[in-house]
């Protein structure tokens, strides 16, 4: 997704966002692009400035990895804390406990993705979540 800023030739300004550049030139060329504020179609890229890095050099990329590296640590714990680990063990007693042959309880462990496709496929609900990063290396 890309955002631009926007300005109708009454010098109104709003935000458009768009699938990629070639979405908004496409829509730009039909006359698809309207001012919210006073519906003209004459609609144009305002300029707009570089995105310029944050707090000391760190990127928003960077900012927003931590930030999801944080929350993938917080469903990590929450698991450890809330679930059983079962290892490899994973698609076989997932598939257990939705058949009604294992006690029902929320359980984590290790499935390839062809794994976690089949238990999809079959109606029983997982969730892949990511792996925390290394620290040892």
């Amino acid at each position: 997704m890309i955002c631009y800023q926007l300005v109708c030739k009454k010098n109104h300004s709003f935000e458009g966002w768009f699938r990629d550049s070639a979405a908004y030139d496409q829509q730009e060329k039909r006359g698809l692009l309207v001012c919210p504020t006073c519906s003209s179609k004459s609609v144009s890229k305002a300029p707009m400035a570089p995105a310029v890095a944050k707090r000391a050099g760190l990127s928003e990329a960077a900012d927003q990895a931590r930030d999801m590296q944080a929350w993938v640590k917080q469903v990590h714990a929450h698991l450890q804390a809330n679930s059983e680990y079962v290892g490899e063990k994973f698609p076989q007693v997932a598939r257990a406990i939705h058949y009604g042959d294992a006690a029902e309880r929320i359980v984590h462990g290790e499935a390839s993705v062809k794994e976690a496709r089949d238990l999809i496929e079959e109606g029983i609900p997982v969730a892949p979540i990511p792996g925390l990063p290394r620290t040892d290396s």
